[in-house]
């Protein structure tokens, strides 16, 4: 398993709090899935926080069923990305899956609000959107780190033609 850091300009130099999410990077003929907020124009690798006492493999599972409706098969974690912001450390590890089946989606209200909706792009078209975070730099920070974190695990795991 690799690990990789991304460290903000405005980190605090240590951190007193702690998020662990896990994401599943599922290809299937050359397209992979995405979680997209039709509102927002945003999109992510789907998957999200650690429940505590949660396995993370089951986690990852959960989450990916969850927002995209879609069952997966994970494989052992292959990354492990660690950002750093403010007083803040947010771990997310990245498995590939499979896709083993369907099942009905379950989203929050926040989920529900943004619109979210599974969608299969290209990879490299995922690597393009991803590849634009500094473009987000002055208007939306949240955005920006996201894009950032996203295109760094893709660009570590996923080779592309």
């Amino acid at each position: 398993m690799k690990t990789l850091e991304i460290v903000g300009v405005n980190y605090f130099g240590r951190w007193t709090e702690q998020r662990t999410g896990c994401r599943a990077i599922v290809i299937r003929d050359g397209h992979i899935l995405l979680s997209y907020e039709t509102v927002t124009d945003q999109w992510m690798i789907p998957g999200g926080g650690l429940e505590p006492g949660e396995d993370e493999a089951a986690c990852c599972v959960r989450e990916v069923a969850e927002e995209t409706g879609y069952i997966i098969e994970p494989s052992p974690c292959m990354l492990e990305l660690d950002e750093y912001y403010e007083d803040h450390r947010y771990v997310d590890r990245y498995f590939f899956g499979t896709v083993t089946g369907r099942c009905e989606r379950h989203l929050t209200d926040r989920e529900r609000a943004v619109g979210m909706e599974p969608r299969w792009l290209p990879v490299e078209e995922a690597l393009a959107i991803f590849s634009r975070h500094a473009d987000y730099a002055a208007t939306d920070e949240m955005r920006r780190g996201m894009y950032l974190r996203e295109f760094t695990a893709l660009s570590a795991l996923v080779q592309t033609s």
